[in-house]
Parts: C-alpha cells; sequence; structure tokens
C-alpha cells in the first residue's frame, strides 16, 4: 500500500488539474451545521463544559467537541463533487473568538480543524485516485474593520490596529500550515486593509518557515454598488492584492450567481491568475434564509463555466451539497479559462478606484498642492524658508 503524497507531490498535483479542468469547492459550513440542530452541550463538549459565556453559535468549536459533525460535513461536500474542501476556521482567530473569551483556543482549533480536513481529503483520494481532493486553509476577514469607524462622530477612530490584525492572523497562518493544508484561502474580505494584514501575516510565516503555499484570495462585494463594504471596485481591489501573486482572485458571498456575474467577468478579463467564484444561493429572504434551488445556481455557475470566465467554482451561503452537485455536473468537461496574456505593462494604483499611468499618459498631480493663501501656517513657513 502506498504512502499518502507529500505536499509537494500535492500542489504539483494540484497545479496540473488546474491547467486541464475546472475545480470545484465546497459549499457552507456554517449552514450544514444549522442542519444539525446541535444544543449549547454540544458546543461546549467536554472541553468548555465549566466556561463561562454562551457557546452556541460559535461553530469553529465544533473541530474540538464535535469533529464527528464537521467530518461528516466534509465528508458530504466530497461525495457531492468538490475537489477542495475549506477548513473550519472562518473565525478561527483571536479577534473573532474574543467575542466567546476564547482567545486561547486559536491555535488548537486550526490543528484540529486542518486535521478533520486533512483526513476527509485523504480517506476520499484514496477512494478516487483519479479525482484527488485537497485542503483550503480558511482564514476569514474577522468581525473588526481597519477601513472604517465604529463611531459616525469620529471618522479617525478604529476598534483595532493593522498591527493586531496582522498578529491574529499570524498565529491562525501558523497552525494551519502546521496542521498541512494545501492552500490558503483568504475569503469573504470587505476591507482589503484587513485582507493586507492578513497578507503581510502569511508573507512573514513564509520567509520564517521556509514553506510557501499557493494563495487563493476572494472579495465580497456587498451590493449593487459593485464596490466592497469599504468603498473599493473590483478592479483597485485586484490591483492592491496583486502583488502577492495568488493562485486565484475571486469573489464570493453577499451576492447569489447573478448579481456575482459581473464582478467574475471583470476580475476574469484583468486578473493574470486563476479565477474563482463561490455565490450565495441567491440572496435571503425575510427571514434570512436562502431559497434558490441547487438546480438553478448550478445552471446559473454552469454559465460562468462555458463563458469561460472561471477556473474554480463553488458555492457559499445556503449551499449544500445538492447545490454542490449541480454545480460540479454544470462545470464537468468545460474547458477552464485561459489566464489572458497581457502584452503591455503599466503602473497601476488603487485607492478606492484604480488611477493607471501609461506611456501616453499626461502630467500626474501627485499629492495635495500648496496652497500660501489657504493656510496661514504655510505661509510664515514659507516666509522663513523652513517648508520641507
Amino acid at each position: 500500500m502506498s504512502s499518502r503524497p507529500s505536499r509537494a507531490e500535492r500542489l504539483t498535483e494540484l497545479a496540473d488539474i488546474l491547467r486541464e479542468r475546472i475545480l470545484v469547492l465546497d459549499g457552507a459550513m456554517g449552514s450544514m451545521i444549522q442542519g444539525f440542530g446541535l444544543a449549547e452541550d454540544d458546543f461546549r463538549g467536554t472541553h468548555f463544559s465549566d466556561h463561562s459565556s454562551d457557546l452556541k453559535g460559535d461553530n469553529e468549536l465544533l473541530s474540538l467537541t464535535r469533529p464527528d459533525v464537521i467530518r461528516e460535513i466534509h465528508d458530504d461536500f466530497f461525495a457531492a463533487g468538490a475537489d477542495i474542501i475549506e477548513t473550519n476556521t472562518f473565525g478561527s482567530n483571536s479577534i473573532a473568538q474574543s467575542d466567546y473569551s476564547l482567545e486561547h483556543t486559536v491555535r488548537d482549533l486550526n490543528l484540529a480543524s486542518a486535521k478533520i480536513a486533512r483526513e476527509s481529503a485523504d480517506a476520499w483520494t484514496a477512494k478516487t485516485p483519479d479525482k484527488p481532493r485537497y485542503v483550503a486553509g480558511a482564514v476569514g476577514p474577522t468581525p473588526k474593520t481597519l477601513s472604517i469607524s465604529p463611531d459616525v462622530n469620529d471618522s479617525s477612530k478604529r476598534s483595532i490596529t493593522f498591527e493586531q490584525l496582522q498578529a491574529a492572523y499570524r498565529e491562525q497562518v501558523e497552525a494551519l500550515i502546521e496542521g498541512d493544508v494545501d492552500v490558503l484561502l483568504v475569503e469573504t474580505i470587505f476591507d482589503t486593509l484587513n485582507a493586507k494584514a492578513a497578507l503581510v501575516a502569511i508573507d512573514e510565516v513564509f520567509e520564517e518557515s521556509g514553506i510557501r503555499l499557493p494563495l487563493m484570495i476572494s472579495v465580497a462585494i456587498t451590493d449593487a454598488s459593485a464596490r466592497t463594504l469599504s468603498g473599493q471596485t473590483i478592479d483597485a481591489f485586484w490591483r492592491s492584492v496583486a502583488h502577492a501573486n495568488p493562485l486565484s482572485v475571486g469573489v464570493n458571498c453577499s451576492l447569489g450567481a447573478t448579481d456575482m456575474r459581473p464582478h467574475v467577468a471583470e476580475l476574469a478579463q484583468i486578473a493574470d491568475c486563476y479565477i474563482s467564484s463561490y455565490p450565495n444561493a441567491g440572496l435571503p429572504n425575510a427571514f434570512g434564509e436562502y431559497d434558490e434551488e441547487p438546480e438553478t445556481t448550478g445552471s446559473l455557475v454552469g454559465e460562468f463555466a462555458t463563458s469561460g470566465i472561471v477556473n474554480i467554482v463553488g458555492g457559499c451561503c445556503g449551499t449544500t451539497p445538492p447545490h454542490i452537485q449541480a454545480i460540479a455536473d454544470a462545470v464537468e468537461g468545460v474547458k477552464p479559462r485561459e489566464i489572458p496574456a497581457h502584452a503591455e505593462r503599466f503602473t497601476f494604483y488603487s485607492g478606492l478606484e484604480t488611477l493607471v499611468i501609461r506611456s501616453d499618459s499626461n502630467f500626474q498631480m501627485i499629492g495635495e498642492r500648496t496652497n500660501v493663501t489657504g493656510s496661514a501656517k504655510f505661509r510664515k513657513l514659507i516666509e522663513a524658508d523652513e517648508a520641507a
């Protein structure tokens, strides 16, 4: 009996497969957990029986207290046709876990989640060697934002610093890599500065550990404004993260496939890496539930594939194994998007929108113009020849 492939062998294989076909991600971990009807005792288990806070709803804890539930969910998504499952670590960081006074559990949560996912992927790879399975270490956005003030009366106020967020991501990423995930997925990005903190942390861990994994980056476009919650366009978002040389960039959450399509198509035109898309099962109803049938989701995402704009597809909120099976069936045998070759290279600057500097661009004003009539202090410095 042969031993399981090493991570290096798995990554070489993954790179080869991505050139050949569209890969399928799993669906919604949270939606699946809700279906089990778990109670407070399930979340506490024996690990947290005496914990002072209520724990129901802290889904990441289930990797320690009900690993059987998480394993069953992974297996169900693999059975439905998923090639890649995400670890149950969307909120396994000290920022999110502080809501439950469980910051000290972060390392254990990530290691346990990676172990469950790894065992499931390896078992399914052994069962279907012609369809190897992979594990993505899920890195969520945290409940905090670096770009938006929590106080409408003080736009400069922040509830967290870049360094604090970076440290939280670093702790999570170290454990995920130790847990033998295949790729890292920085997902549901609503604030690009948060993603920057994650990318800096990841690069630091890569440098210090000597282990580099492929990066998947996925943004959430919040509404019809075609911008992230912090106000950035999809084009500017890509320019902001392109330096990380990701394996893929894409869109997930917030929208159903219909509303997500134009954003995926735009990324497909400008990004020189693979494109991912894992939409919700439509938009939520008045009760926060998702009604879109698997056949509808599968048909919509299948059109992404036949239009040549995706390489990796799956589902987010509300998507179940039947949704993933419908998606997998819809993209089966469809040629993956080819990465475009951009003949010309330009300089891009990104704020809320993108500024492109081309060879024929006119004079560019950088910074704010000084004005001695608008600032008495500045005028005095000029007069004293002290302005730098």
